[in-house]
């Protein structure tokens, strides 16, 4: 569905590939947050970064060129990637920036849906406000039946998947 999944070895992996995807696309800032994978990552790239887990100005967010965040798991059946408020930095960390990057470990992978779902009242209790499934770049084939990317969303999605 269109989204890349660069494996990484080790987290200082996860810092050559963030960097790579940095100067390949020419970000010029990012958003992200707070989260163990991402932080060293994020730190690393020397660009400007509006955090979303701190105040944050909504027109900042909608200037940067990726939004890094975490996730709670990724789904093997579907291919998808469950984040929430809490672990992907908010609501629009996710959605605004045209190129979002999820940081995930091996660890995280779970076989389906209902193990998702486990996972998701065994981390939280009472779910969080937003709970969301990313299976790929936002995309829409509403106009003349043609696909288009980035219709109500990124354009982009990577995976940056450390061995864990």
């Amino acid at each position: 569905l269109k989204t890349e999944v660069r494996r990484c070895a080790d987290e200082a992996a996860v810092v050559e590939q963030l960097a790579l995807l940095a100067s390949e696309n020419s970000w010029k800032s990012i958003g992200s947050h707070q989260f163990a994978l991402g932080d060293e990552a994020v730190g690393g790239l020397g660009l400007p970064v509006v955090r979303t887990d701190q105040p944050y100005e909504t027109s900042a967010l909608e200037r940067c060129d990726a939004g890094v965040s975490g996730c709670d798991c990724l789904v093997a059946q579907t291919g998808g990637i469950m984040v929430t408020s809490a672990s992907a930095g908010g609501r629009a960390l996710s959605v605004l920036p045209p190129h979002h990057v999820v940081i995930a470990s091996t660890s995280q992978l779970l076989g389906d849906l209902a193990d998702a779902f486990a996972l998701l009242r065994k981390s939280y209790g009472e779910p969080p406000a937003f709970v969301s499934f990313i299976t790929g770049p936002s995309r829409t084939g509403d106009i003349e039946r043609i696909l288009v990317l980035g219709a109500h969303g990124p354009k982009k999605l990577t995976v940056l998947l450390v061995e864990a």
